[in-house]
Order: structure tokens, then C-alpha cells, then sequence
């Protein structure tokens, strides 16, 4: 079965960058399952004409962005790589959007919510959440400092939709880039709620946001938010009873990292008003990730 858009005219294609990422490849993955006929863009972003050169090879309807650096291990890396980050995540991302305007083309941008960090008008367990409009608060990393760079530039193109994904989380439990992996694996962890991003859940949504044409910032994470320590008591109540993990605060956290975190809460309001059966962050937690992978 061949997809076609929303509209019901020509059948719908997907380009998409990011082949050897996380998310890139779990889009693969998910297209090939639901019958959507895509491919992976081989050019770099920021080489405009390896892009156009993709765009006349794959004749796409969408184009999705799952390309750019977040640093290995984390983003630390990107404050000592800062013309790498500036050429993958601003010039590539722009240069993308641009070439997909001039080709009257919808881009879905995997883009960051940790832009943002709670302060006095968005405090700590209050449920006041950041909107879609909001202008961000957070640059302590030069990562995020970048995303926000180009969020606000992207704003001017009317062909993107912008997906503020916030520490994804997939059920798959052995992949590095998972945030539940990540920080089974510290030595020591913070216990700060936070939103948070089931792909298992939400990529789904993004490929029907796509067929929808929706447009403008999005905050991509489920309802509410979940401290690290509830994700470590669920992880050892369905997957390792014998786990345990030791908490510091963020100022002993500061003294092992480079470059401070984003700690915050993401209004979902406007994703949950177009897809209402989106589960609260805790419920997707357990039915997409730690029920299916449940040992104990």
C-alpha cells in the first residue's frame, strides 16, 4: 500500500537527513513499516548543491531533518568544536530550509526544547510550562545557544515545522543516546523533573504531522514532566531489581561537566489539542518503554 497526503493527491515521499543518526534511522524504519516510500538525502547540509542534487534524485513531498551534532559523549564536545557545531546545526539547518522553500517543500526540523530553564514565571513543580512563543532562556551551553539561534532565524520561513524534542527516549534500552540508558550509567545522577520526548509515541506523530502540513514551533514532548529518580525507580521495579543509583546536586554536577544542562517543563498543549490520544509523560513511559521490555 502506497500512502498519499492528507489532500489525496500524488502519493507521498519522504527525504530525510540524518541516515546514521538515531532518530534518522528509527524514521527509516518507521516509513518502511507504514508502506511510505522515502529515502535518505546523501548531500551535507550545508552544501546547497548536493541538497538541490537530492531534491531533483528523490523528487520528495516532505523533507525531514534528523541531521546535525549534539556531541560525543554530550555536548560538551560541541564547546570545544564551536565552528563544527555553527557549520551542522545553523548553516546546515538553514541552508536546508532555504533550498526546501525555494522547492515549495514542507521541512519537519527535529529541532531541542532545552532552549529553556526554569526561572521565576515557569518555577520548578509549578506545572507552568514553556509555550511555543516563548523566547528562549537558556544559552549556558553553546549547543543550545546555537538551537536557539536557529530556531529564531527559522521562525521566517513559512515551509517549517520546528519539533522541540526534549531528552528522547526510546524502548530501546541498549542504545547509548537514550536518556533512560545514559543515565543508568552515570555514577551519580540530579533529580530534576523534566519533559521528555517517547519516540516510540511521538515519531509516529511526526510523520502525521507531515501528511497534515502543519507548520510553526512545536513543543514534541508528551504532557507533563518526570524526575530522573521516578525513571530509575520504574527501571528497577520492570527491568533490574537489583539496580541502585546515587543523586548530587546540580552544583556537584556543574563540577563534572563543561557546559551546564537545560532543566525545564514544555507546554503540550497545542501537540495534545491535534492528537488528544497522546498519553501523559509517566503512562507513555510505561506502555511504550518499560512494560514491552519488562524482565522482573
Amino acid at each position: 500500500m502506497v500512502a498519499s497526503s492528507e489532500n489525496g493527491s500524488a502519493p507521498i515521499k519522504f527525504l530525510i537527513y540524518g541516515k546514521t543518526g538515531w532518530i534518522g534511522g528509527l524514521l527509516g524504519n518507521l516509513c518502511a513499516k507504514n508502506g511510505i516510500a522515502f529515502e535518505y538525502g546523501l548531500g551535507r547540509l550545508e552544501n546547497r548543491s548536493q541538497l538541490e542534487a537530492d531534491i531533483a534524485r528523490v523528487k520528495p513531498t516532505h523533507v525531514f531533518n534528523a541531521a546535525g551534532v549534539t556531541g560525543r559523549p554530550n555536548v560538551d564536545w560541541c564547546e570545544t568544536h564551536k565552528v563544527e557545531t555553527i557549520r551542522a546545526n545553523v548553516v546546515g539547518t538553514l541552508t536546508l530550509a532555504d533550498v526546501c522553500r525555494e522547492h515549495n517543500l514542507l521541512l519537519i526540523n527535529y529541532a531541542t526544547g532545552c532552549i529553556f530553564e526554569y526561572d521565576e514565571k515557569h518555577p520548578l513543580n509549578s506545572g507552568i510550562g514553556f509555550k511555543e512563543e516563548d523566547t528562549p532562556n537558556f544559552i549556558g551551553s553553546f549547543y543550545s545557544k546555537t538551537k536557539a539561534m536557529v530556531e529564531d532565524l527559522l521562525k521566517n520561513y513559512d515551509n517549517v515545522c520546528t519539533l522541540r524534542v526534549r531528552m528522547p527516549i526510546s524502548s530501546d534500552l541498549n542504545n547509548p543516546r537514550n536518556f533512560i540508558t545514559k543515565i543508568t550509567r552515570y555514577e551519580k545522577v540530579v533529580d530534576i523533573p523534566n519533559s521528555m520526548t517517547i519516540l516510540d509515541e511521538l515519531l509516529p506523530i511526526s510523520l502525521e504531522m507531515a501528511k497534515r502540513n502543519l507548520r510553526g514551533i512545536w513543543n514534541f514532548t508528551n504532557p507533563g514532566v518526570v524526575s530522573h529518580n521516578e525513571i530509575l525507580q520504574m527501571y528497577k521495579d520492570y527491568i533490574d531489581p537489583n539496580f541502585t543509583w546515587k543523586n548530587f546536586t546540580l552544583e556537584e554536577q556543574a563540577k563534572v561537566i563543561v557546559a551546564p544542562r537545560s532543566n525545564n517543563e514544555l507546554d503540550a498543549s497545542k501537540l495534545s489539542s491535534e492528537f488528544p490520544e497522546m498519553l501523559p509523560i509517566k503512562e507513555s513511559l510505561l506502555k511504550y518503554v518499560f512494560i514491552p521490555n519488562k524482565k522482573v
